[in-house]
């Protein structure tokens, strides 16, 4: 009996030095990723400030889903709130918070880079999604972001847990760091004319894929709260939306209610249902071109 107890306290005790090896292991890693540096050349786009191109970026804000993470007024909330997961507190975006400090450059640099002015990279935040803005719309959206009312408010810095550092490590869904997955030296891609067209629902369609997935099948989405909801599969897939028809596809996205009248989980951004019409027809117009795939 002696001997089993000693062969089991052996055991054991590996067994713990392997755990406290792979979470040494796990926070290095995952430290170094996040103290990586990133030296980007932004370009040169112009900022204009007239009333019609500020109107333009709050369209671009608040169909992008910007409030989502940043809260209703973009002055900061708290994205993510879970142990394991961490603590994600989107920063406040006013002149009270970044918008004090971000020169046009920083917000280029934040927005389509996912890098902070120090270099470094920003947890969270779907810059490889804002990377296929046009010149002309990240403009907009920066105009209208430096002419926000300023709230006071201070949120502290992202706080990340043992599963939101194992995703980070693991390059998962919206951990992998948007300044590690986006190609900085590359030349910019084209955006197509504004129209209802199936080329202009894909360049509008970047801000479906954070929670639908690269091939819009949808399924959990990563790094979300364990209440959410899957995503819902948008491929013309019988299992998707093959069966709706453009009428379906507006109401869904503008009252939030699918052709058998269940309602679609508050998890979907409302916001994005005020794309003009031009806008959801061209994103329609590209989703029934896109491969259908089943649900996971």
């Amino acid at each position: 009996m002696r001997e089993i107890l000693r062969w089991t306290g052996r055991i054991l005790a590996v067994l713990l030095l392997l755990v406290v090896l792979a979470a040494a292991g796990l926070y290095a890693t995952s430290s170094y990723r996040l103290n990586q540096t990133y030296d980007v050349d932004v370009g040169d786009i112009t900022i204009p400030s007239d009333s019609a191109v500020v109107t333009r970026g709050r369209h671009i804000a608040v169909t992008r889903g910007c409030a989502d993470c940043h809260g209703s007024t973009l002055a900061g909330s708290t994205a993510v709130e879970d142990p394991m997961i961490g603590t994600l507190h989107a920063p406040n975006l006013t002149p009270a918070g970044v918008g004090n400090t971000y020169s046009d450059a920083d917000w280029i640099r934040a927005l389509r880079h996912g890098v902070a002015p120090d270099g470094s990279p920003l947890v969270f935040m779907p810059s490889w999604e804002y990377y296929y803005l046009s010149d002309e719309d990240l403009g907009a959206l920066i105009a209208y972001l430096k002419q926000l009312p300023p709230v006071d408010r201070q949120m502290p810095e992202p706080s990340l847990g043992p599963m939101g550092r194992a995703m980070v490590v693991m390059g998962q869904g919206n951990f992998r760091l948007s300044a590690a997955r986006i190609d900085h030296d590359a030349s910019r891609p084209e955006a197509p004319e504004p129209g209802p067209t199936a080329a202009y629902g894909e360049y509008l369609s970047h801000s479906c894929r954070g929670c639908h997935g690269p091939e819009m099948a949808g399924g959990p989405i990563s790094g979300a709260p364990p209440s959410w909801p899957p995503a819902a599969n948008i491929t013309p897939h019988a299992e998707g939306i093959g069966t709706w028809n453009q009428a379906d596809f507006f109401r869904a996205m503008r009252r939030q209610v699918r052709p058998d009248g269940s309602t679609i989980d508050p998890v979907m951004p409302a916001d994005m249902g005020k794309m003009t019409d031009q806008e959801l027809t061209a994103l329609w117009k590209y989703l029934q071109r896109v491969e259908p795939v089943p649900s996971d």
